[in-house]
């Protein structure tokens, strides 16, 4: 085993602590796009930051369409780079397509002068300023040409044929002399340099002209050969990120594994809306854990989430700016229809998968409130063993609708709840599922009732509420801590801090003629719980737990019931 020296050891913790900034100068291959007048064109530097560690490197982004050395030179933004660089920071530089136009003087710039030239005064700058450069070639055309008719297309091996039909051959030589002359400069410099012309050509060549359409504009019916779409550009930027681990260590310690998907609504991933990405995961995924990245922005969408795309991990951005909102509410009728969509129709999310993790996002229900609105549902969770942690839930009456019955094993389904913050006014956390609370806020915004289980008869465990916080709006002083909606609910709150809103008597019956003993069936029980709303007295056929029931409301025996045979690790869905 090769012995690990002191002085390895430091040079990789000062690489692991030291955050620097790439800089990307290019034209439009690697440039930002204006949506939505780009349509579907994506320049690879808009993916390179979902590689990256965000709290290690920072990508910001200078190529422009159209540019050249020389125009980028003429039009002051090399100015800006050099402005900008700081110490320790890489600056990439990718030119090619747009210097070779000899027909247009301002940006035209001979392979074996002034593009040389440029280059060159590209380095000395970034070097003054204490960055590195590092010169990537530019990234191939997909020119793909009629071979000799003459010539047949074959496939080898054992029982292979002549189709007859003429192959395409790709044209290397879609950059004639300046990726040479890059290269050039990089040795006569010292300089590194990425050969993403190479890479890209390999890589085209492996696919074959029509599998090769997809990941450019052309795919979009535009004649153009040398834009990518999305998929693309992400393929682009894997093949420098390649280049990144065999050539750049002090960079490539900041790569990250790629997440599977990435959704950013203004472009900077595979695709700008979060149910795009839910389509695209594979169905019944037995293999893997599918990762979805959803980037800071406002997703104003109806989610659903099928059954068949479980063992998926998503992970917002932010809880507080990563935004999955819709406005729909229960009292609003089906387009078309003269019936409303109710409580059920009126979610922001579904989630019918199983085995599913959601971090730091937040989910409303925009609708608002009021007579005309009725219950307008952010969360809808009919899935079993769903992990929400560090997520928002932001909405009025009915905001987390834990509908789930009947799980895989015959069971109700189990939803957990890490770090989050739950706000709503009537019945805001309600339905059928098993659901753990634990170290959630829990938010009232009206006087009215915090949760409404539906627990059904002979299920051991509804609602368990672990070292959460009770919070309420200012003037807020006449909440319940919970109502049955069906007679036979079940609710624990534990080691809880309870606010001054929360009404002495704790609980509601929510007697309804016809309606079987909430009183007799219901089980509403607390145990430690503080602050000025752990007063009572509460109701009589309300419970105190006694220290030796602690054990049967633990994570294990809440989440784990003894007919499912399973062991589950909420963290084995990231």
């Amino acid at each position: 085993m090769k012995r690990i020296t002191p002085t390895i050891l430091i040079a990789a913790t000062w690489l692991l602590a030291s955050s620097f900034t790439i800089h990307l100068m290019g034209d439009s291959t690697m440039a930002e796009k204006n949506l939505p007048k780009a349509g579907a064109e994506r320049g690879w530097g808009m993916m390179l930051q979902n590689f990256l560690d965000p709290d290690g490197a920072k990508v910001i982004n200078y190529a422009q369409n159209g540019r050249s050395t020389k125009s980028f030179i003429d039009s002051g933004l090399w100015a800006k780079v050099q402005e900008a660089v700081q110490p320790g920071d890489y600056v990439f530089i990718q030119f090619g397509h747009n210097d070779s136009k000899q027909s247009d003087s301002t940006r035209y710039a001979a392979a074996w002068g002034a593009y040389q030239d440029n280059l060159r005064t590209f380095i000395k700058g970034v070097k003054e300023k204490g960055g590195t450069p590092v010169l990537l070639t530019p990234v191939a055309r997909r020119w793909f040409k009629e071979a000799d008719p003459s010539l047949a297309l074959r496939t080898t091996g054992e029982g292979g044929r002549t189709d007859g039909a003429p192959t395409k051959n790709l044209d290397r030589n879609c950059h004639g002399d300046y990726p040479a002359a890059m290269k050039a400069v990089a040795e006569e410099t010292g300089v590194t340099l990425l050969d993403i012309t190479t890479k890209s050509l390999d890589w085209l060549e492996s696919l074959g002209d029509e599998a090769s359409k997809a990941y450019f504009m052309i795919s979009t019916g535009k004649d153009d050969n040398t834009h990518t779409v999305a998929c693309g550009a992400r393929k682009v930027t894997e093949l420098v990120c390649e280049c990144i681990r065999e050539q750049l260590p002090e960079i490539a310690v900041r790569l990250i594994a790629p997440y599977h998907f990435v959704v950013s609504a203004d472009g900077h991933g595979d695709f700008t809306t979060v149910q795009e990405a839910v389509d695209a995961l594979p169905n019944y995924s037995h293999k893997e854990i599918s990762t979805v990245l959803i980037r800071k922005g406002v997703y104003k969408e109806c989610v659903s989430i099928p059954h068949t795309k479980f063992r998926v991990h998503f992970k917002g951005e932010d809880a507080e700016s990563t935004i999955i909102t819709n406005d729909n509410y229960a009292k609003r009728n089906w387009p078309g229809r003269d019936f409303a969509v109710g409580t059920s129709g009126s979610a922001t999310i579904y989630i019918h998968a199983s085995y599913i993790t959601f971090e730091d996002i937040t989910f409303e229900n925009s609708a608002g409130e009021g007579k005309q609105i009725g219950q307008a549902v952010a969360v809808f969770t009919d899935g079993d063993f769903l992990f929400f942690k560090g997520c928002r839930f932001i909405g009025n009456q009915d905001t987390l609708y834990t509908y789930g019955r009947y799980g895989k094993f015959g069971g109700i389904k189990r939803n957990y709840f890490l770090d989050c913050y739950i706000e709503g006014t009537t019945d805001f956390i309600f339905g059928t599922s098993i659901a753990y609370f634990e170290n959630c806020r829990i938010h009232s915004k009206k006087n009215s009732y915090v949760t409404a289980a539906s627990t059904l008869q002979g299920q051991k465990y509804g609602y368990v509420f672990k070292n959460c916080t009770l919070t309420a709006d200012p003037g807020i002083d006449k909440c319940y801590l919970g109502r049955p909606w069906g007679a036979y609910a079940k609710t624990v709150f534990i080691d809880c801090e309870l606010g001054g809103h929360i009404l002495p008597e704790g609980w509601h019956d929510w007697e309804k003629p016809g309606k079987p003993d909430t009183k007799k069936n219901s089980y509403y029980a607390e145990y430690g719980c503080t602050g000025p709303g752990a007063r009572g007295p509460r109701v009589k056929w309300a419970h105190s737990l006694k220290p030796r029931q602690l054990q049967d409301y633990s994570f294990e025996k809440v989440m784990y019931q003894e007919q499912d045979g399973i062991i589950w690790n909420p963290y084995d869905n990231r």
